[in-house]
């Protein structure tokens, strides 16, 4: 039983753990690859010759060749993976690394204003940088949909111009759990525009595979510790077709060597479960929450509301994908965060780090509950039960 294998949560059966978005438990395969490699032959990567940092050089090396691998990468020879720190210093790496040595005055980006703020800050940075040296560039909001929690598509065509040089997106929203429908971004962009994708929520939840001419993206970005990896470690892959190649700039210093170790063993575990596999019992597990919650009548589900009915008709890939998000009408959503862990339930309860459009979430703030492949009916059940029990 793949639950079995998290020790975290086998030994604490009082608690269900409902905050995968913000951070995924560790199974035991990579707590122990970590443990080997402490134990057997620690040390730093590209500075000695003796048999543990070359084990460790290749370590690093096989990590990007890893994540290359796990995404489908068609084109291994010609792209590159870059090892980070997380999403978010990954979004800034192309930010400032790249964007901006391929920007002229009067350009125009398009970046996502209402998802989540480590989507958003890096090109508002790049802007500023590229000010401070006389270049003035446009930021332009990609049209969004409030009430569905989606890329406003149709109104997309008219936010393209003829000096967009650039599109940021995310995959699957951090909030709304949809998927964001990335190949209608190209679809009305061109052929020639980049498109950086925030995969922080999709990589090691849902396939994706980047030989699927619909994933037609520039580069793919997304973080190790919800990927069941160790936290400190995340990438960058880079397609290096439209544009110079990625090269991040200064002296890499000592990488985060047990993090590479960790996304190796995370990427080997998810390859030996089966992300398909993975997908569709998240993907049931949210179904049945969501078909429970929406016949609760105090409860406010934030996102598209045909995603709630199992009756909707949406193809499963449009469901939401492990997470859900919601108010209840009298409730506070710090202070049902509070009851819930009273509960036993571990939720998150706050703005969820949002960024720009939604004044709501800062003023009222949520409670989301994501899940991963360690999760079951049995919690989903006893969570409905509780809300319901709040009337």
């Amino acid at each position: 039983m793949v639950r079995a294998q998290f020790p975290i949560i086998t030994d604490h059966p009082e608690l269900t753990y409902l905050d995968s978005a913000a951070t995924s438990q560790k199974p035991q395969a990579v707590l122990e690859a970590v443990y080997t490699y402490l134990t057997s032959s620690n040390a730093n990567a590209g500075r000695g010759t003796y048999p543990w940092a070359n084990r460790t050089t290749e370590a690093v090396r096989g990590a990007r060749r890893r994540v290359a691998a796990f995404l489908g990468d068609p084109e291994p020879d010609r792209s590159t993976v870059h090892l980070t720190s997380g999403a978010t210093e990954g979004l800034r790496t192309v930010a400032r690394d790249w964007l901006t040595g391929h920007l002229a005055d009067g350009d125009e980006i398009l970046v996502p204003h209402a998802d989540h703020r480590a989507n958003l800050d890096p090109w508002l940075e790049a802007r500023d940088l590229l000010a401070a040296r006389g270049v003035d560039v446009r930021v332009r909001p990609l049209p969004y949909q409030e009430a569905s929690g989606d890329y406003d598509h149709r109104s997309l065509a008219s936010a393209v111009g003829p000096r967009t040089r650039f599109v940021a997106a995310t995959h699957v929203h951090h909030v709304y759990g949809g998927d964001m429908n990335v190949h209608r971004l190209r679809a009305a962009v061109g052929p020639d525009v980049p498109i950086c994708l925030d995969a922080a929520q999709s990589v090691g939840h849902i396939p994706l595979r980047l030989g699927d001419p619909a994933l037609d993206v520039d580069f793919v970005v997304f973080s190790g510790h919800k990927t069941f990896a160790l936290p400190g470690i995340g990438a960058v892959w880079a397609r290096n077709r439209r544009g110079a190649e990625l090269r991040p700039a200064g002296w890499e210093g000592t990488p985060n060597t047990v993090g590479a170790v960790s996304l190796t063993a995370a990427l080997d575990w998810l390859d030996a479960v089966g992300i398909d596999r993975i997908s569709a019992h998240v993907t049931a597990l949210t179904s049945r929450f969501t078909d429970g919650l929406s016949r609760l009548p105090m409860y406010v589900v934030l996102g598209c509301p045909a995603s709630l009915a199992s009756g909707s008709g949406l193809p499963v890939e449009q469901r939401r994908h492990g997470i859900v998000t919601f108010r209840h009408s009298g409730i506070p959503s710090d202070d049902l965060g509070f009851i819930l862990y009273s509960h036993g339930f571990m939720v998150r309860a706050d703005s969820l780090c949002q960024a720009g459009t939604d004044d709501t979430l800062d003023k009222h703030g949520s409670v989301r509950v994501s899940l991963h492949v360690y999760n079951t009916e049995e919690e989903i059940d006893r969570l409905l039960t509780v809300l319901a029990s709040l009337g």
